[in-house]
């Protein structure tokens, strides 16, 4: 009978799980994140990152004002100085470099070409853009932080989403993210044994809780509760843990997203592996895009929370003991009638015959074949194309 909640399956001496990680599919975009976020950008504590970003909300003021009302204010004595005079303003307004890359696509400047030019110079042109810009009307976000800054320029319609928000709504779910509830940070997976550890301490070469000027990303686990669907070739369990990872941007950078699936391991790197049933919801920061959040984004959040595994687990199962291939010619139809060509067909069976030492028999064989390769694909979009089809056929056997 296979178990659910697997709370000793397994368990290594040193608290770790024995996992199979070289199933499912390999997710980089943690590990993205993980590589290009310097110390400041790294959080020890939703806690931690929760007040960073409320703080600058609590200093910050949205506005909609007329384009050409704008004042572009520059000197020749001072080749990078530029501010901004906003209507009704006390003091000048400096763009970020975020914020005036915005306000030079508002207007259909290129700002690349901007920021090479003298402050002045610069300014003239820009001048110009906004007091001819057709939409009349833009959306600021300011702040004050030792100076009146810009932080970012958009459409009078821009639906923005806070980025304190999110990460109260992921609060809610799991309080600290650092063990207070079953979700937090993840272990790390110790590729020379196998063994994946729950029981990392939160620092900040290990956190997947980030913040910048322009965006935030989360990454939690469920890692302290394995979940058991099926067995591998050698007999053990074959362990998962649930996993989701969240974005947004305030000032217009990304939209808002939300992906949630099953995973086996989380390596030093932060790569995810053996991921299977990958979700994703994004909502772009349209005008309503505060009511999607509020009726949609944050309930899903919750739901996946709280949701039991079953349907998952059961799934797994009757890929795994579904039969659609006993032949070669079973196996090449079964796959080419799904939209595989030849040489991908000939590639998946190859896959899975080195690495289960059989020929794919099983919904379950094709499915780990298909995300095999998917993995060796060098770009995103061939390998998300992959691992979706590899998703399809197994939602069809649940």
């Amino acid at each position: 009978m296979t178990q659910v909640e697997v709370l000793d399956a397994r368990r290594d001496a040193s608290g770790g799980y024995k996992v199979d990680a070289g199933r499912g599919g390999r997710i980089g975009r943690v590990s993205s994140e993980w590589f290009s976020r310097p110390a400041d950008e790294r959080f020890l504590s939703l806690s931690e990152l929760y007040y960073s970003v409320r703080g600058r909300s609590a200093r910050s003021r949205v506005r909609t004002v007329e384009s050409a009302a704008i004042r572009v204010e520059a000197r020749r004595d001072d080749a990078e100085g530029l501010a901004l005079i906003l209507p009704d303003a006390d003091a000048p307004v400096a763009p970020t470099h975020w914020s005036f890359g915005q306000l030079a696509s508002l207007v259909g400047a290129p700002a690349s070409y901007l920021r090479q030019l003298p402050a002045a110079l610069a300014g003239i042109n820009l001048q110009y853009g906004l007091s001819s810009h057709r939409a009349e009307q833009v959306k600021t976000l300011e702040i004050e932080n030792g100076r009146v800054e810009l932080r970012a320029v958009t459409g009078p319609d821009y639906g923005r989403i806070y980025d304190h928000e999110l990460v109260a709504a992921v609060q809610r779910i799991a309080g600290d993210g650092t063990g207070d509830t079953r979700w937090k940070v993840p272990g790390v997976l110790d590729w020379s044994t196998g063994i994946y550890n729950p029981r990392v301490d939160v620092t900040k070469d290990t956190t997947t809780l980030y913040a910048s000027d322009r965006d935030i990303f989360l990454f939690l686990v469920d890692d302290l509760n394995p979940i058991e669907a099926g067995r591998l070739p050698d007999g053990s369990p074959d362990l998962y843990f649930r996993g989701f990872y969240c974005w947004n941007s305030e000032v217009g950078a990304k939209t808002l997203g939300m992906a949630s699936f099953y995973l086996r391991a989380v390596c030093q790197n932060r790569n995810l592996w053996g991921v299977e049933d990958f979700e994703e919801i994004t909502i772009r920061h349209s005008k309503y895009a505060a009511s999607r959040f509020a009726h949609e984004a944050a309930p899903a959040l919750i739901r996946f929370a709280e949701s039991s595994p079953l349907p998952f687990v059961n799934g797994i199962k009757a890929a795994r003991e579904r039969i659609v291939a006993r032949t070669d010619d079973d196996r090449t139809d079964f796959l080419r009638k799904r939209g595989f060509g030849k040489a991908e067909t000939a590639k998946i069976i190859e896959t899975v015959l080195a690495e289960e030492g059989r020929r794919p028999e099983t919904v379950f064989d094709f499915v780990q074949g298909i995300t095999a390769v998917a993995r060796d694909k060098p770009h995103q979009d061939a390998r998300l194309d992959l691992e979706g089809r590899a998703k399809k056929l197994l939602d069809r056997t649940a």
